[in-house]
């Protein structure tokens, strides 16, 4: 069964370098475009377009190869990205920005260090003036334009909050995971984070949420974003069980298996607009298995 609304505005991974990108037969409108072709439009008529979402899981997060890290940490629950993870996610912005047959209007980001940092490499590569083929990361971006992109960041996107994803030795003691939102903003390139954007989730979920509850929130929280935002192509930077599920929600009997870093689904689906208002079909994932970093098999 689709959607419908009024328009407004933990796998444990090896590493692998996304290899191909899906490519849209029929690619979305721009939104810009579409607004004004809607204010255009005779009331009576149908505009029918496609809107596509990706999610992406963090790059090389650096307790996975400095297991003495955690020990002298203030938040050993939330590392940093190593280089080889800022470079990771920089590439796989390019390979965004240089493959796909539409552009990302919105990404959205879990609120975790890991996830911050590679929105932020991968908003770089996004909002780079000069494309440059040789450069590695933000740090050889001279100049952005951050008109292109807009940034977000929203709680239900966060880490599976359970010991199935952060060890109890590890967690906080008393179960509360703080952030300072103005503090990972202003670690997003400057001028692309959106301040009028309201939250899906205002708060995170409590501690030891059930991975069931865990997954059933990541469905969740692609279907709310997608149907806020339905002229706009989205791009989600979540962690490995977000991005499990938005392939094993959306396509039927599959099994996800593993995970890479800054390994991404891309889904589809078809949006009608009148009238001001939308209606929605269900999400079609069209990246194959082992194709940008997710391994899944039919149950």
């Amino acid at each position: 069964m689709g959607r419908t609304g009024t328009l407004c505005n933990c796998f444990i991974a090896s590493f692998r370098t996304p290899i191909s990108i899906c490519r849209r037969k029929k690619p979305l409108i721009p939104w810009r475009k579409l607004n004004l072709m809607a204010a255009s439009m005779d009331p009576s008529d149908t505009k029918t377009y496609q809107q596509n979402v990706l999610v992406m899981r963090h790059g090389d997060r650096l307790d996975n190869f400095d297991p003495t890290w955690e020990k002298t940490a203030d938040r050993p629950w939330d590392p940093p990205l190593i280089q080889n993870g800022l470079h990771r996610a920089f590439g796989t912005g390019r390979e965004f920005r240089t493959r796909l047959p539409f552009p990302i209007h919105r990404v959205f980001v879990s609120p975790f260090l890991r996830c911050i940092q590679t929105a932020s490499e991968v908003v770089a590569a996004l909002c780079s003036v000069d494309d440059d083929p040789n450069a590695k990361s933000s740090n050889d971006v001279v100049a952005i334009d951050p008109s292109r992109v807009k940034v977000s960041i929203e709680y239900g996107l966060c880490e599976m909050l359970n010991k199935t994803a952060i060890r109890i030795d590890v967690a906080p003691k008393d179960g509360i995971f703080r952030f300072d939102v103005p503090q990972l903003e202003a670690l997003l390139p400057s001028g692309t984070v959106d301040p009028t954007v309201e939250p899906v989730y205002k708060e995170l979920p409590q501690w030891e949420e059930t991975v069931r509850d865990a997954r059933s929130r990541y469905e969740q929280i692609i279907k709310a974003l997608a149907d806020k935002y339905p002229s706009q192509n989205l791009l989600f930077v979540t962690h490995g069980e977000g991005v499990g599920v938005s392939v094993s929600a959306f396509k039927e009997d599959t099994n996800v298996i593993e995970v890479d870093y800054c390994a991404y689904s891309e889904l589809t689906r078809q949006v009608s607009l009148k009238n001001e208002s939308f209606s929605a079909g269900n999400f079609e994932v069209l990246t194959e298995s082992g194709q940008t970093g997710i391994t899944y098999i039919a149950e």
